[in-house]
């Protein structure tokens, strides 16, 4: 059994769940050292003043917040320990939500919450109940010493409670980048095409169809060179820049959706038929008809060239 980051319980109401807290994730980022070439020593980095470029002993470290470019207010250890947040070991249920009411963009990182053996029913009850009721429950508690705001969740029966970011630390989507110019809206045979696309490439999610290929990799080319192998790195290749034809390439998604389709034995997307686009240049039957008749009857005047 993994260790436990935080024991405590769940309450909400009168009725408390005692549980312990367990990682529900790993990383599996492939990490470095840095060494000296050559030697193969480690670096190592100290931690030296700007003003001196003396190294700084611990005890002579403090914390600084800038204010302004080069301008900070220090903040003494024991002025942070009295604002910090008593720690508690209780997550304290305030609402209890429908999990579609909660943008992804909230939640942060996941953890198991196990049940007490002397307890478990009481787990049971909370896990059972909300998975029948489809509710999400919205509480805090106190992780590190910062408070946490956190959603909890069944699933398959195991509580799993997600840290979330508060509301003032989401940004707004067009921040940075404005929203797209009411000119560069999709034309309707372009939402239909792109429909057709997304419902040939919709399928159930298997989370293990989807690996980290650059990790995998890594990890190959260094085994090949802890065992000796010499590794010769392929040329890079700079492919040109393409010219975004959004028609063209959606039409060429749904061929190749289609092909892939025919292959698993499935019905393969069709593109739309293309509409007929009139010319600007049409003129109406009978206007056009009038003018071929009156075309006849005047001869096109001549112009004697001059010597």
């Amino acid at each position: 059994m993994p260790n436990a980051i935080w024991t405590g319980s769940i309450s909400f109401g009168l009725v408390t769940v005692p549980v312990r807290m367990i990682s529900a994730t790993r990383s599996l980022d492939v990490r470095f050292h840095q060494l000296e070439d050559g030697t193969g020593s480690r670096i190592r980095y100290r931690r030296v003043s700007e003003q001196s470029g003396a190294e700084v002993p611990n005890d002579r470290i403090v914390k600084g917040f800038e204010v302004e470019p080069g301008r900070y207010v220090v903040v003494e250890a024991d002025e942070i320990a009295s604002l910090k947040p008593k720690a508690t070991r209780q997550v304290e249920i305030e609402d209890f939500v429908d999990l579609a009411d909660i943008d992804p963009v909230f939640f942060e990182q996941p953890y198991y919450l196990v049940p007490d053996k002397d307890n478990a029913k009481a787990y049971r009850l909370l896990a059972d109940v909300m998975e029948e009721l489809g509710k999400v429950a919205i509480g805090r508690f106190v992780l590190r010493s910062k408070e946490a705001l956190v959603a909890i969740r069944p699933v398959d029966g195991v509580l799993v409670l997600e840290t979330m970011r508060f509301a003032d630390e989401v940004l707004a989507p067009d921040r940075e980048a404005p929203l797209a110019e009411p000119a560069s809206e999709p034309t309707e045979r372009e939402k239909e095409m792109a429909k057709q696309l997304v419902s040939s490439l919709t399928a159930k999610f298997d989370p293990e169809k989807y690996h980290d290929e650059y990790r995998e990799e890594l990890l190959a080319l260094i085994d090949k060179k802890a065992s000796g192998e010499e590794i010769v790195a392929a040329p890079e290749t700079e492919e040109p820049a393409k010219v975004l034809d959004l028609m063209a390439a959606l039409e060429a998604s749904l061929e190749r959706a289609g092909a892939k389709q025919a292959k698993s034995g499935r019905a393969p997307a069709k593109a739309p038929a293309r509409a007929a686009e009139p010319s600007k240049r049409a003129v109406p039957a009978k206007k056009a008809s009038a003018k071929k008749a009156s075309a006849k009857k005047v001869a096109p005047k001549r112009t004697r060239k001059s010597a």
